[in-house]
C-alpha cells in the first residue's frame, strides 16, 4: 500500500505531465478553429499534415457535414485517409492547380512568417500544395513562435542514393546531421519513398540563403524551410488567439 503523502506526490507528478499536454492540445484545436473564418463555400482547400492540421480537418469535416461545399487537397496519405473518413470531398492537383486556402501547422514560425516544417515528414507535398495556394494559413500553439529559426532541427528530404553525399555537404554548412528513423529503427521513408535528414543548425543567421543553398544541392528533393509562403499565422495561447500577417 502506498503511503498517503507519497500517493499525493505521484498524483501531482502525473498531473504535471498530463495537464500541460492537454492544454497544448486544446490550444492547437483553438488555433485550428480560428482558421475556419478563412474557409468559404466553393473553395479548394489544402489540408495540412500534423497534429494541429488534424484538428482543422476534423473541424472542417463538421462544417462539410453541416452543408459547407468545398474540395480538399491533402498533403499526405494520413491527411487523405482522415479527410475521407470524415466525408470531405477530395480532388487532386491534376484536376486543380490553384488552391484558394491551405491550413497547415509548423514546427517554428519567425516574425517574417518564415517556417520550419517537416517534423511529420510531409514537407515535400506540403510545400507543393503551399506553392499552388493563394492564402496559406499557419495554425499552431504559441510555443512555435520564435525570433530566429533553428532550434528545431531542419528536415531535408533526400533520395537514398545521395544520402551520404548530401549529409556531408550539409554538415559543411555547419549542421549536425541525424538520419530520421521509424519505429522499427530503420530509416524513415516518406510518402514519396525518400529519406529525411534532420539537420541541427542552431540559430539561423540567414534562412533565405540557407534555403537557396539546400535547394541547389543535387540529391536534395526538398527541405523544410518555407520562405514567403505563409500569409497568416494563428497562435493559440490559453483562450487567446494571436494573429501574425505578412
Amino acid at each position: 500500500m502506498i503511503p498517503i503523502d507519497r500517493a499525493a506526490r505521484i498524483r501531482h507528478a502525473r498531473q504535471s505531465i498530463v495537464l500541460p499536454r492537454m492544454a497544448n492540445d486544446q490550444e492547437k484545436e483553438a488555433a485550428a478553429r480560428a482558421s475556419l473564418q478563412f474557409i468559404e463555400d466553393g473553395q479548394i482547400v489544402g489540408l495540412g499534415t500534423g497534429s494541429t492540421a488534424s484538428h482543422f480537418i476534423k473541424l472542417l469535416g463538421e462544417k462539410v457535414k453541416a452543408g459547407l461545399r468545398i474540395r480538399g487537397i491533402p498533403t499526405s496519405i494520413r491527411s487523405k485517409e482522415l479527410a475521407e473518413s470524415l466525408g470531405i470531398p477530395l480532388t487532386t492537383l491534376d484536376e486543380c492547380q490553384e488552391i484558394d486556402v491551405t491550413v497547415d501547422g509548423a514546427d517554428e514560425v519567425d516574425p517574417q512568417l518564415r517556417l520550419i516544417k517537416g517534423g511529420g515528414g510531409a514537407m515535400l507535398r506540403e510545400k507543393i500544395v503551399a506553392s499552388a495556394t493563394k492564402t496559406m494559413i499557419v495554425v499552431a500553439d504559441a510555443s512555435k513562435q520564435v525570433q530566429h529559426l533553428g532550434k528545431f532541427p531542419l528536415p531535408v528530404e533526400v533520395i537514398g542514393f545521395a544520402q551520404a553525399l548530401v549529409a556531408k555537404k550539409i554538415a559543411a554548412l555547419g549542421a549536425q546531421i541525424k538520419v530520421r528513423t521509424g519505429a522499427s529503427g530503420k530509416p524513415y521513408v516518406t510518402d514519396e519513398h525518400h529519406r529525411i535528414l534532420d539537420c541541427h543548425f542552431g540559430e539561423m543567421q540567414d534562412p533565405d540563403l540557407l534555403a537557396r543553398q539546400l535547394s541547389e544541392m543535387p540529391g536534395v528533393v526538398e527541405h523544410g524551410l518555407f520562405i514567403n509562403m505563409a500569409r497568416v499565422a494563428l497562435f493559440a495561447k490559453g483562450s487567446d488567439i494571436e494573429e501574425w500577417r505578412r
